[in-house]
């Protein structure tokens, strides 16, 4: 565990280093950004070591790695010196004054840090599902010797995917001196602490805004909520599967057969089937974790069935991923952390002309969210659009403040959004350049709406909180409520969202009719009239999920627009200071941005490989958890600080039953995955345990080629799409190999074009016995090393005695043989 220590004090002085430039970035903010200080830190290391090593001014080592961090370093410095000498004490004076909540962050952080560290010491596995993928990019990264690195998986060629997250991770194991497998793991741990303190920070800020959460020491507890609610509460499906496993619902005949018109209903796939004898109270199916990650299942006019996926985070971090949505979570704290200190007017104080029309924030402001937001596309290019929406629309109601409501709030969006994101494009021109990408724009979903029952399985832990801070609001506070606008907006983006689906069919049909045609075979569907009518009984069916996002639409909107009106005056002379600092507007804003993200998949997805809107609920719904996350916490706060009476003991009462529930899958989760904390494999961080257990010759290879060294490794090529022991060489090591996961390779490129007959020259490499022929691939592939292990003799008829005759053997050990290219 010497290397979670070290992981530590390396983040924890890097936050240090970084308070001074975020107490000048985030003046709104009443924590100074000291929450987020670890996580903003991290970005911007990261980018000037990035940037740096991308235009060859630094090299891929720990010395480019030192010098990106004293830039930083001076930042900071200037932060404290430039333009008044009392900065440092006016530094010192708020730490002082303080001193509660920088403990109780740091407490958190080490915590949050250490709680999923031992987690992951206890199941430090890194073969399943995605987690080689990750681990390849990881350690191509740290041995590449330049920017763009290279792809692990297809030699010659850069990483073509987002992968801003992975550099940091790479840039902390070598900084460190670990090795990828382990670095794996602490970047798993480090992101659930980094977004568990800026969870905490956020709500932090929003609490110390309102007039309903008081003293400062309500606030700090209350806080604890935004992590809780972000990072633990999970959704309902855990408990589901204690009531399924108990045999809840069932009825059993006595010929052993069973069944449920509930389970049925509710059609969660594994949960159809009846429950194993003997009844148990745990749930005991292999992998039945896995089953709340999959709580939609949707179905076509045939009844055949169609994946798509609702992650949440915890799921993220039981199952150990570490994908772009999981890496890009604290830096969408940092998002929200900007976007809250622009509605609190906090770069304010500053003007810039862009071709006569004037944009009210300064120059660092301007400058720090485009920075931000380029580097969460280049962390999760799927969160650009929500972070964008997020900040821009905060921006927005800070101009309500000033001018009221008109449509020139719609001038003042497009007037954020558009130079800030021409700028972040150019800031990151180096990735965009090389990044091509699997997405082949949008398309219509006419037939697959969500249904209201997995809604709320989905997001009722969020949905309850949130409702009830909206009913707090109407006959509590006895806020003024915008009916018509609430109506009005709710339906015109649900007419529109509608509308665009069928005009993107007909166009399809227009200039398409061969994909349309095949598309209303495989429905039973004689024409787009037949179509229509079908898809429109559908929805009806499904009206569930529709009536609740639109009541969601409904009451957010109709509350968010009388909740903040014109305060101020050009010269920032405030006229109602509690309203200008009032928080609800922003978590209105949340719930509305939430609510529009979860709407849009059921009627439009993003075109991909999968040619389904899988990918879109994925990310989408993955966004909405976490402005709903926040939004509930909230709900939570104000509601247990200001009911009284009867309604304060049924809240809490309903609290204490809704945390139970949600709270079910985290606790019996982790004690399935870790064999309730006595691992198989010891406790250990190191990823590769279980190779150097099963096949010690081959992590001894392994280790071997991470010291060699670099070039092109061959290793044996799986005919399968991926998800297998394959390109384990290259994984472990960073060496790119010839052809590693193919249809991975697919999914990143959009194509298997750049593969060209690599799988078919790879298996000449091993089996010719003629050299001349293999000489003629190695140079073509430029390959410096051949592995041959216990993998390529199962795959291949392995011709070994040409490599023993005209290369040179650099490693032999039991059944593993490495062959160098002089």
């Amino acid at each position: 565990m010497l290397s979670f220590f070290l992981w530590y004090l390396i983040v924890t002085l890097l936050g240090w280093v970084t308070f001074p430039l975020v107490y000048r970035l985030f003046p709104a903010l009443k924590d100074r950004g000291y929450g987020i200080s670890r996580a903003a830190g991290l970005f911007i290391w990261g980018y000037l070591f990035w940037i740096f090593t991308s235009f060859g001014l630094t090299q891929n080592d720990n010395g480019g790695i030192l010098l990106a961090g004293l830039v930083l370093l001076g930042l900071s410095f200037l932060a404290l010196t430039v333009k008044t000498e009392s900065n440092l004490q006016e530094l010192r004076s708020w730490m002082q004054s303080n001193r509660k909540y920088i403990l109780a962050v740091e407490i958190l952080f080490l915590l949050a840090f250490g709680f999923i560290a031992v987690y992951r010491a206890a199941n430090q596995e890194l073969y399943s599902a995605e987690k080689p993928m990750e681990l390849a990019f990881i350690s191509a990264i740290m041995r590449s010797p330049s920017f763009p690195p290279s792809d692990p998986w297809l030699s010659g060629y850069a990483i073509s995917y987002y992968y801003f997250g992975y550099v940091i991770t790479a840039m902390l194991a070598q900084l460190s001196a670990v090795p990828s497998s382990v670095a794996h793991n602490l970047m798993t741990s480090l992101v659930f602490g980094l977004s568990a303190v800026g969870a905490y920070s956020i709500l932090f800020n929003l609490l110390a805004g309102t007039k309903n959460v008081k003293p400062l020491s309500s606030q700090l507890s209350l806080s604890y909520l935004g992590p809780l609610f972000l990072l633990l509460v999970s959704n309902f499906e855990g408990f589901l599967e204690v009531l399924h496993r108990r045999g809840f619902f069932w009825v059993f005949s006595p010929d052993g057969s069973a069944s449920s018109a509930f389970w049925e209903w509710l059609k969660i796939t594994d949960l159809i089937s009846p429950p194993a004898q003997p009844l148990k109270w745990t749930p005991d199916r292999h992998w039945w974790w896995w089953q709340a990650s999959r709580v939609i299942r949707d179905y076509d006019l045939l009844g055949n069935p169609m994946e798509v996926i609702d992650e949440f985070p915890f799921f993220s971090f039981l199952h150990a991923d570490l994908h772009p949505h999981v890496l890009a979570l604290p830096f969408g704290m940092l998002a929200l952390a900007v976007a809250l200190n622009v509605f609190l007017g906090g770069w304010r104080d500053g003007k810039i002309d862009i071709a006569g029309w004037y944009l009210r924030v300064n120059k660092t402001g301007f400058l720090f969210s485009a920075l931000l937001l380029g580097g969460i596309a280049f962390l999760n290019t799927w969160d650009i659009l929500v972070a964008m929406a997020l900040v821009a629309g905060a921006y927005v109601l800070s101009q309500v403040r000033i001018d009221g409501w008109s449509w020139k709030r719609m001038g003042d969006f497009l007037l954020f959004s558009i130079p800030v994101g021409v700028l972040a494009f150019l800031l990151y021109l180096p990735f965009y350049l090389g990044f091509s990408s699997q997405a082949g724009g949008p398309m219509p979903n006419l037939i697959f709406p969500t249904r209201g029952v997995h809604l709320w399985v989905i997001f009722g832990p969020l949905f309850l909180p949130i409702f009830g801070l909206l009913l707090y609001l109407m006959f509590a506070e006895k806020r003024k409520a915008a009916w018509n606008a609430g109506f009005g907006w709710s339906m015109v983006i649900l007419f529109l969202l509608w509308e665009t689906s069928w005009l993107m069919a007909l166009r399809l049909k227009m200039f398409r009719p061969d994909v349309v045609n095949l598309f209303l075979q495989t429905q039973g569907i004689t024409d787009i009239g037949a179509l229509f009518v079908a898809a429109t009984q559908r929805r009806g069916q499904y009206i569930g999920g529709l009536v609740t996002m639109m009541t969601v639409l409904i009451l957010g909107i109709a509350y968010l627009v009388p909740s903040i009106q014109k305060v101020m005056v050009e010269d920032h002379a405030h006229t109602d200071e509690n309203q200008e600092k009032d928080p609800v507007p922003f978590v209105l804003l949340l719930v509305v941005l939430g609510g529009f993200m979860v709407l849009v998949p059921d009627f439009i997805y993003l075109q991909d490989v999968f040619a389904s809107r899988l990918n879109t609920v994925f990310k989408f719904y993955y966004q909405s958890w976490q402005l709903w996350s926040l939004a509930a916490a909230f709900g939570v706060a104000v509601l247990l600080s200001n009911l009284r009476g009867v309604w304060d003991r049924l809240w809490r009462v309903t609290l204490v039953v809704m945390l139970c529930v949600s709270l079910t899958y985290p606790v019996l989760g982790i004690l399935d995955r870790t064999n309730k904390f006595n691992p198989y494999s010891g406790w250990t961080l190191d990823g590769a345990v279980n190779i150097r257990t099963l096949t010690p010759n081959e992590m001894d290879a392994i280790d071997w080629l991470r010291k060699a060294p670099y070039g092109v490794v061959a290793e044996a090529v799986e005919s399968g799409p991926g998800y297998s022991s394959y390109a384990r060489i290259s994984t472990y090591t960073g060496l790119p190999t010839v052809l590693g996961w193919t249809g991975h390779e697919v999914q990143w490129r959009g194509t298997a074009e750049p593969q060209g007959s690599r799988m078919a020259d790879i298996q000449i490499l091993y089996s010719t016995p003629d050299w001349e022929t293999t000489k003629m691939l190695i140079d073509r592939y430029n390959i410096r090393y051949i592995y041959i292990g216990y993998l390529e003799r199962m795959t291949y008829n392995v011709r070994e005695e040409k490599f023993a005759s005209y290369l040179e053997p650099v490693f032999t050990q039991g059944e593993v043989n490495i062959y160098e290219v002089p």
